[in-house]
């Protein structure tokens, strides 16, 4: 795993407990439904089914949203990136895999 991997997960587990912990307290919500709301905040899904009721709680989601999904879009971009380098590398080795094979006899 290379640091860039390490720091993208720790900084995405990071937001994700911070808004579980302060929605539990804030809005008193089950740990379960503060942490669903926490990542369909971050994941832009925003089903509705839960909502801040108090200011401070609207407030903080305003600010999870503006900080947390720059993190869970660095996130995605750099895990495709892994994926895709990944696919490259193994379809480079398939074709010289190939190429070795068509070589003379």
């Amino acid at each position: 795993m290379t640091e860039a991997t390490k720091v993208i997960i720790g900084a995405l587990v990071t937001v994700i407990a911070i808004g579980t912990i302060f929605f539990h307290f804030v809005e008193g919500w089950s740990w379960i439904d503060a942490y669903f709301f926490t990542v369909v905040t971050l994941s832009t899904v925003g089903y509705g089914s839960l909502v801040p009721a108090t200011s401070l709680g609207k407030i903080a989601a305003t600010v999870l949203i503006f900080a947390g999904l720059g993190i869970f879009a660095a996130a995605i971009q750099h895990f495709s990136q892994i994926t895709i380098a990944s696919r490259l590398r193994r379809r480079r080795a398939e074709r010289e895999k190939q190429r070795e094979g068509d070589g003379p006899d």
